[in-house]
């Protein structure tokens, strides 16, 4: 099945990737004519995000959950089934929730502490159209340090000023709401944060963009943890990791920079459509 059709207009809020060549344009997001296509692209995104994060070895057994909200009712979202591995994940085994724990869509059982989760966020911040958490290596072995990734590199400046962590609940399995709650307080006017001794949870606007700054964030926190453990990192100074910040961190900078994993995904995996 092929990938959906991409309108073409200049990228408004990412100025380093502006052309200078007259008549080039870059790729944006597609829009759609009607809710049930919305749903179908961020179902098929959702499912394609799963077996990315599949190959890069995100998946720990039964943990780990990317969720969207759905277009027409938002207070539903999309959720992969409880137990099913991240590289076998096709737009039919996908289940839709509610705020209120109702399996709307799918017969198969959703993973608790990720519905405690993906529900606070969802609930409380309605600009999240996508939340992604799992247990990745680097991620959990940084989170244990309680502390925000410092500037060390250009790729780690990425998210400069929008992260941070939340400590409440660390090292337990999810399942108080009020933690739930705590974590989605934590990501107020960020696209990530730390839940300590836990790891990482990302939000955006898009999948794609949700998933990025998650495989962002595992890696950079891989430099970290590679780089102190040589020894004592040089960081980069406020002025020039804000300026980096400012042309990489936005929006749409997330969303394109998933296109090149996407595009794989698509060629490689053409069952996930199913």
């Amino acid at each position: 099945m092929a990938a959906p059709t991409q309108s073409i207009s200049p990228a408004d809020d990412m100025p380093a990737f502006r052309p200078s060549q007259e008549g080039i344009r870059m790729p944006q997001p597609p829009t759609f004519a009607t809710s049930a296509e919305e749903r179908l692209h961020r179902k098929q995104q959702l499912a394609g995000a799963f077996r990315i994060f599949g190959r890069f070895g995100f998946g720990e057994g039964i943990a780990g959950h990317i969720t969207v909200r759905d277009p027409e009712d938002p207070h539903l979202f999309w959720v992969n089934p409880f137990g099913m591995s991240f590289r076998h994940i096709r737009v039919s085994d996908l289940i839709a929730v509610s705020h209120d724990g109702e399996i709307v869509h799918g017969s198969k059982p959703v993973n608790q502490a990720g519905f405690v989760i993906h529900s606070a966020v969802h609930h409380a911040h309605p600009d999240v159209v996508a939340a992604a958490h799992a247990h990745s290596v680097y991620g959990k072995a940084w989170s244990s340090l309680g502390r925000p990734l410092d500037p060390i590199t250009q790729d780690a400046c990425t998210l400069y000023g929008q992260h941070g962590v939340v400590t409440e609940g660390r090292g337990a399995v999810v399942l108080d709401p009020e933690v739930g709650r705590a974590l989605a307080d934590g990501l107020t006017n960020r696209k990530m944060v730390f839940h300590q001794n836990h790891g990482i949870f990302s939000v955006g606007d898009t999948v794609a963009e949700a998933a990025w700054w998650f495989i962002n964030t595992e890696r950079n926190c891989q430099a970290a943890l590679l780089a102190e453990a040589a020894g004592t990192p040089t960081q980069i100074d406020h002025e020039n990791a804000q300026f980096t910040a400012e042309q990489t961190g936005s929006a749409y900078a997330g969303w394109f920079a998933f296109q090149p994993l996407w595009d794989e995904v698509v060629r490689t995996d053409p069952d996930l459509f199913d």
